[in-house]
């Protein structure tokens, strides 16, 4: 498909497009696209829900990664052509605005355009199609917020059960009760009030990952863990009731930010120069211990007479510390940043109960704990291995994300599936006031939202049909709203009772991001491509996933 030429003036060919390059356009250029996106949705496909299959993923250099968490596997997926590439940009945003769902939404935006390609077979204008999915959407989240059950946002026996739900099929049993407290008890320590409303930064809560020991061993530190080990081997290395100090300043003198040259001609000047070098750092050292400080943080570098100085007053020291760590500090011990020591002064000095240096694995590490009220906490990981930290980590944030969302957001909806089925009921319902061509639009969103019950209960070992069918007859009843599958009995019941439930936000954040994805994909026209894309090969290996008829 080089088109070099594009057009004629005159009987004269006008070089529009280079030599080389490659176009595909109209019903064509669609068609690739569609089958390129469901390509990446039938990947996700087969991890959604608690039954769900992980993916191995092996990076150029060789490491692997297995886990069944869809952002993990969009990011780590190493995609070549332009549409994979928009689709896993707008997955993430879906990661970025609510922490989880972008299973969810990859599989819903696959199932739409699914759905788009049987009508733009029926010579259904794309804009006509956008259009309905739009309406369609509107209409599902007004439904879904009508039906969302409000929560307390101090009710921790429910967020618990959202943070269980969400980690559902990705960590043993054992230990996900566990995980679900620290992440309700790091959710509501950081979340703060401000004009009316909640809100809860993330960026607050430190997760810090060591393999050694169990995954019961992680544990939620009132504080911060400084990943640094103290300076100096005669510094003490527990302090009880810490003053702290938190400097952005170096504990050394300063050197000239020009060449300089010092002349010399006696010993005795080198010694004094020396002297006073040392007198410098010593009087650095006499103002942190009349302030009565017991424990320092800098960003900046410490001289090794400092240490030996700060050693001798009973001051513990850490240097180097990530600015990252600096801020939380910041936040866990009310201490301010101070960028000089001369500017230091006893209200800038922050307050820990215990600041210690202790071995984890193989490292020393500083834990600043017991806080008086921490606006910043660490999460400490353990696990037997590096693989089963890092999905330990990746669960954990998960569990953060939807508690987070609630206690911003207090609304919560079934899970298994019930949240898509009622929404496709009420689109259903709606469909046929919208009349026209836009009618088939809406109906065909209605039959993608049924993806995921679909989806659902085919990585289970169930019959999809017979599920969807149940599902859609009990959401028929007064209070069938309620009722979603449970994947482990391999029976539709009541959601709610179960203590299966989602965040209302999620739920909409992903309705919203299948469709931008499904109708940015829908609008595109044509692909120009300046490097030689071998289309052939590309729908070759198209064909080989989806099959002749492609």
């Amino acid at each position: 498909m080089s088109q070099a030429v594009l057009t004629q003036i005159g009987g004269v060919p006008v070089l529009v497009l280079k030599e080389g390059t490659q176009r595909a356009f109209g019903k064509e250029a669609l068609r690739l696209n569609i089958m390129i996106a469901r390509a990446i949705a039938e990947v996700m496909r087969t991890t959604l829900g608690p039954k769900g299959m992980d993916k191995m993923l092996i990076d150029s250099l060789g490491d692997i990664t297995i886990t069944n968490d869809g952002a993990t596997i969009l990011d780590e997926m190493d995609v070549q052509h332009p549409i994979a590439k928009l689709l896993v940009e707008i997955s993430k945003s879906q990661e970025e605005e609510a922490g989880d769902g972008t299973t969810t939404a990859v599989v819903l935006a696959g199932a739409l355009l699914e759905e788009a390609e049987k009508l733009l077979e029926k010579n259904i204008h794309p804009t006509v199609i956008v259009s309905g999915f739009k309406k369609a959407l509107d209409v599902a989240t007004e439904h879904l917020r009508k039906v969302a059950v409000p929560v307390n946002r101090s009710d921790v026996d429910t967020l618990k059960k959202i943070a269980m739900t969400s980690m559902g099929g990705k960590i043993s049993e054992t230990v996900k009760d566990y995980f679900a407290d620290l992440a309700v008890k790091a959710v509501l320590q950081v979340a703060e009030q401000r004009d009316g409303k909640w809100y809860v930064d993330l960026d607050n809560i430190q997760i810090v990952k060591k393999h050694g020991g169990s995954l019961l061993d992680t544990q939620l530190v009132y504080g911060i863990v400084v990943d640094k080990e103290v300076v100096h081997a005669a510094m003490p290395k527990r302090v009880i009731n810490a003053k702290i100090a938190l400097l952005d300043a170096p504990l050394e003198v300063e050197k000239p930010e020009i060449d300089a040259e010092i002349r010399i001609n006696d010993p005795m000047q080198m010694k004094a120069f020396l002297e006073e070098e040392e007198k410098i750092l010593k009087s650095y050292v006499d103002k942190l211990k009349s302030l009565g400080v017991t424990a320092l943080f800098t960003t900046k570098g410490i001289d090794d007479i400092a240490q030996y100085y700060l050693a001798k007053a009973g001051i513990l020291a850490v240097r180097r510390v990530k600015r990252s760590d600096i801020e939380k500090l910041v936040r866990a011990t009310g201490a301010r940043l101070v960028t000089s020591l001369e500017d230091l002064t006893e209200a800038d000095l922050g307050f820990a109960g215990l600041v210690e240096e202790r071995r984890v694995g193989d490292e020393k590490m500083v834990f600043v704990e017991q806080c008086k009220n921490p606006r910043a906490v660490s999460i400490l990981v353990r696990g037997g291995f590096e693989r089963l930290v890092d999905e330990a980590e990746r669960n954990l944030d998960d569990a953060l994300s939807v508690v987070a969302d609630v206690v911003e957001e207090p609304y919560i909806l079934p899970a298994g599936g019930a949240a898509e089925i009622e929404a496709a009921k009420s689109v259903r319902a709606f469909a046929p006031k919208v009349g026209g061509r836009e009618q088939y639009a809406v109906e065909a969103f209605a039959r993608a939202l049924e993806a995921i019950p679909k989806a659902l209960a085919e990585n289970a070992g169930l019959d999809p049909i017979d599920i969807v069918t149940e599902l859609t007859h009990k959401h028929e009843l007064a209070d069938g709203w309620k009722y979603g599958l449970d994947v482990y009995q391999g029976k539709v019941v009541d959601m709610l009772a179960l203590g299966l439930i989602e965040p209302l936000s999620v739920k909409i954040n992903a309705l919203k991001v299948a469709v931008e994805a499904a109708s940015a994909i829908l609008r595109i026209d044509e692909i120009i491509a300046a490097s030689k894309l071998n289309w052939g090969q590309l729908e070759e290996e198209l064909k080989n996933c989806f099959g002749e008829n492609a």
